[in-house]
């Protein structure tokens, strides 16, 4: 069977440059562009041209630059916004302006003070406008999360019917959980006249950390693009990860979608956004983090050794990363012990790894890590002889 392309849309240098202490210059900007299009993303949300003069230079800079993703540019359903956004992406191979307005209650009322005709009039207009300007329009319902599904199917169909070709259902504060994000895609590909002319995005945030999963039940219930930032990087607690939901897609084939990502090229892509924005990435973190293949538990350790599935269910090699890291602590057995020490020139009988693993515990006991230093130390002052060396 045949499997759906799922498109990824980085928004790293729009919404994940949001995150305070971030910013990056237009040269930064430039390097991490080229690299998101080689990595293969679909579109490259390049920033929020009306925002500053700055903005406006980087986004016309990456539109000249970008040779294959879409160069996409943020408005809001302002005319102004959106005339600068069009001239902003300009020169762009494949221009897309992204347009929309809050469709919950909460900025009905509050943000706009206004009616929902009011919204849907201002929402159909800005979709009319960017459209004379450029052919992809994405349309964006800004706390889609938190509006009533019959509501958010009518706005869908007027901006369909206005020329929109992408439906952007942003669940902006992070409240849904995975069922109700993926019944909400569900219910607008089953209630929306004209869907099939749009393609439905999902934009998560992570303040309840499950943006990812919101993301993959959206896509499972239709959804065919996904709004995502390197490393997960974003506004308060970030955005949905782009590593993270690329790998879930490739390893859970039974799901029959895929995207065009290089994986081979995640770990060094996160390593570039996060040096270029100053944001180191958590030592856990899923995909990218530094102790994601790392394994410190005696138990684990022998697992991996004698194969490696036996407690990793991604190759290393398929995100960037050379090898698996067997580290050593007070909670490492034998197994490890010597497999780390024939890494570094010494292949121990038993009865010489019993002397040596004697001589470990005493010093893991007392360092959080064991390095190779160490372990030349610590093979050296356990009487185990001369015939060592591998």
């Amino acid at each position: 069977m045949a499997k759906d392309k799922v498109l990824i849309f980085d928004t790293t240098l729009r919404d994940g440059e949001q995150v305070p202490g971030c910013k990056l210059n237009t040269e930064q900007k430039l390097t991490i562009a080229r690299r998101l299009d080689e990595l293969g993303v679909d579109v490259i949300e390049a920033g929020f041209p009306i925002s500053s003069p700055g903005d406006f230079a980087s986004v016309a800079a990456i539109s000249d630059t970008v040779e294959n993703a879409t160069v996409c540019a943020l408005s809001r359903s302002v005319e102004k916004d959106i005339k600068v956004a069009a001239e902003a992406i300009s020169n762009a191979k494949r221009p897309r302006i992204h347009t929309g307005i809050g469709t919950s209650e909460s900025h009905i009322k509050y943000k706009f003070k206004a009616t929902k005709e009011q919204i849907i009039e201002r929402a159909v207009r800005a979709v009319t406008y960017a459209k004379s300007f450029v052919e992809d329009v994405e349309f964006y319902a800004e706390d889609a999360g938190r509006t009533d599904n019959e509501f958010l199917a009518r706005v869908c169909e007027k901006v369909i019917k206005a020329g929109a070709t992408v439906l952007n259902i942003p669940d902006t504060t992070g409240y849904c959980l995975p069922d109700e994000y993926g019944a909400k895609i569900k219910y607008l590909k089953e209630n929306v006249r004209g869907i099939e002319k749009a393609i439905l995005s999902c934009h998560c945030h992570n303040d309840l950390g499950l943006a990812t999963a919101n993301s993959i039940a959206g896509v499972i219930n239709g959804a065919r693009q996904i709004e995502c930032t390197v490393n997960g990087i974003g506004e308060r607690a970030g955005n949905t990860s782009l590593e993270e939901v690329v790998m879930i897609l490739r390893q859970h084939p039974y799901l029959n979608l895929e995207t065009s990502i290089n994986t081979q090229l995640l770990y060094d892509t996160s390593s570039l956004v996060s040096e270029s924005m100053g944001m180191p990435v958590q030592p856990n973190k899923a995909i990218v983090g530094a102790n994601a293949f790392a394994h410190s538990s005696g138990i684990h350790q022998d697992g991996v050794i004698k194969n490696r599935e036996t407690y990793e269910i991604i190759d290393p090699n398929d995100v960037g990363v050379n090898e698996s890291s067997i580290v050593l602590t007070a909670r490492s057995g034998r197994a490890a012990l010597a497999y780390r020490a024939k890494k570094i020139g010494y292949e121990l009988t038993k009865l010489q790894l019993d002397k040596v693993y004697t001589t470990f515990l005493s010093f893991a006991d007392r360092k959080k890590e064991i390095k190779d230093d160490d372990l030349h130390v610590i093979v050296k002052t356990s009487d185990v002889g001369t015939s060592i060396f591998a």
